[in-house]
């Protein structure tokens, strides 16, 4: 039986199904290659979890909270940030180790990291950040919502009293 395609055209579908698949690509290999990378991490020397929205239009802004766990006291930051060529909205909850932290001030500041993501009802991913004092977090994420993002992502952290 045929496929009816009235009202596509089938050359507006193969570039969607192309521009899907080169989004998807690196978010196919992105929780191999955030659990290759563990490995070249060394020790934790902290847990994070974390609660974050997103929306996006084009320019997107990400908000939320977390918890660090750090020498056997827990310390609660906020977080602020943004993404470029990003569209939707996504309540993203993470999870992750933290390293190259000596000292719990450096764990604020900026941190960055280029990934992509698609959000449709569920998804699950992972990412690398890094902040200018060298402090790495490997975060493995879930999120629900609708999102497309293939961008560099930025987010400031703060701790909170």
């Amino acid at each position: 039986m045929p496929i009816r395609t009235e009202g596509f055209s089938s050359m507006r579908i193969s570039r969607r199904l192309v521009a899907l698949a080169m989004i998807m690509a690196p978010i196919a290999g992105g929780p191999v290659l955030a659990h290759a990378a563990e490995s070249s991490l060394g020790t934790p020397s902290g847990q994070v979890t974390m609660k974050f929205k997103s929306l996006d239009v084009g320019v997107g802004h990400t908000w939320g909270t977390g918890r660090l766990v750090f020498r056997n006291h827990t310390y609660r930051f906020k977080i602020e940030g943004g993404s470029l060529a990003a569209v939707g909205f996504a309540k993203i909850s993470g999870r992750g180790e933290v390293y190259n932290l000596t000292k719990v001030k450096d764990f604020e500041g900026s941190y960055a990291a280029v990934n992509g993501d698609v959000t449709a009802g569920t998804g699950v991913g992972a990412v690398l950040l890094n902040n200018p004092a060298g402090v790495r977090i490997r975060l493995d994420t879930s999120s629900s919502g609708g999102r497309l993002a293939a961008a560099a992502q930025g987010m400031k952290i703060t701790l909170t009293k």
